[in-house]
């Protein structure tokens, strides 16, 4: 199977989509697409399997408490609240926090027809012909790796388990660092929906890092917010996790932490997958089919800004056999020239300080690397007692 994918990729050369590697060792490097590959095999090819201790079993149902906030009323206390951002609101997000790391948010102020018109965008663009999406390809020269455009993650070595899914990752903020050569053009609603969308969701990340830092108990509620910086970064990735044969072998997505101060993301309805680890148990994240609310992830970034006060959660995606599943996760980022480090307002006596600073630039280095292994990259940065 393996050899016969190999022979397909070298076809693909002599029509041009793709260059004749010259060596096996350019060869692991570019897997095929996902979604080519699940269109034509009967069984994963064994770059995609995991090993038996690592294919994902069944997941615990949802509890009945996953923790939904309503952002709006998070965000506009009533006069009657002790300030602490919303009265019973905060303490929803608090206890999310404390407990799961990742928590649902409604009345966030995003017009669900803005949603769904990006969703549909996003899934119009992942069933074009492979030649159209290869024009926004992440490979220049048809070999050379970049993180933004469309195609597969970064594979650092032979021996690395590839994830059974395809993306396109675009840079979105600053917005004078778009690279829109790599924006699909078609459908046509796909750049104005995006940019309507990252504008709208500025509000989202907003509020959500003011309550945070009123329920980390620091004097300044803006404080995450100014730690971002004047050139903080936002990425916007869009997944697309295609029908497996053999959904039991393989992942959408590796066990891994976020490493942004939050991720904010949007499932089209009805896509099931997303799990999250808790307690050594796997949950299902419950999906928002109806309420069309997006889900807040904390980020390794906001673990080390929170002096662990808030943990990043372990998370994964599997696939479905019948299935396609299309997400947009949300990247918020520190400005790469400024120090990521813990809040000197929470840090003290009792709590000294427990995780090395680092320039955001090198971090998003060191993230990079354990993504592809499947590690916490935050876990290297803890300062023992």
């Amino acid at each position: 199977m393996e050899l016969s994918i190999c022979r397909r990729i070298k076809w693909r050369a002599r029509t041009s989509e793709l260059p004749i590697m010259a060596a096996d060792e350019q060869q692991w490097q570019v897997p095929a697409l996902v979604q080519e590959l699940s269109a034509t095999v009967q069984e994963p090819p064994g770059r995609y399997v995991q090993p038996e201790q690592h294919r994902p079993a069944a997941a615990a149902a949802p509890p009945a408490s996953f923790p939904i906030v309503d952002l709006g009323r998070l965000s506009s206390p009533s006069p009657d609240d002790d300030g602490g951002g919303g009265g019973d609101e905060a303490a929803k997000l608090r206890r999310a926090l404390d407990s799961w790391g990742l928590f649902q948010v409604t009345n966030h102020g995003i017009e669900a027809s803005l949603m769904d018109e990006l969703m549909s965008a996003s899934k119009e663009f992942f069933r074009q012909p492979l030649q159209v999406k290869r024009e926004f390809s992440n490979l220049n020269d048809g070999e050379q790796f970049r993180a933004e455009g469309y195609g597969n993650d970064k594979v650092r070595s032979k021996d690395q388990i590839l994830d059974w899914s395809d993306r396109i990752y675009l840079k979105v903020e600053p917005e004078d660092e778009r690279n829109l050569a790599l924006w699909p053009k078609h459908p046509s609603s796909f750049r104005d929906a995006l940019h309507e969308f990252t504008v709208r969701c500025r509000r989202v990340k907003r509020d959500v890092l003011r309550a945070m830092a009123r329920i980390a108990g620091l004097d300044d509620d803006e404080h995450f917010i100014d730690q971002l910086g004047g050139r903080a970064t936002v990425h916007a990735r869009f997944n697309c996790y295609p029908p497996c044969p053999r959904p039991d072998l393989v992942m959408g997505i590796k066990p891994h932490s976020d490493g942004t101060v939050i991720t904010v993301l949007l499932v089209a309805r009805g896509a099931d997958g997303l799990q999250v680890l808790r307690d050594g148990v796997w949950y299902s994240v419950p999906s928002s089919s109806s309420t069309h609310a997006l889900l807040i992830n904390v980020g390794e970034s906001m673990e080390v800004m929170s002096n662990g006060m808030f943990r990043s959660p372990v998370h994964r995606v599997v696939t479905s056999a019948e299935n396609e599943r299309i997400s947009l996760a949300m990247f918020y980022a520190v400005d790469p020239e400024r120090v990521i480090e813990p809040a000197a307002g929470l840090v003290d006596e009792k709590r000294p300080t427990l995780y090395k600073k680092m320039k955001a630039r090198d971090f998003l280095v060191g993230l990079s690397k354990h993504f592809s292994r499947g590690t916490r990259f935050v876990d290297t940065l803890k300062i023992s007692p």
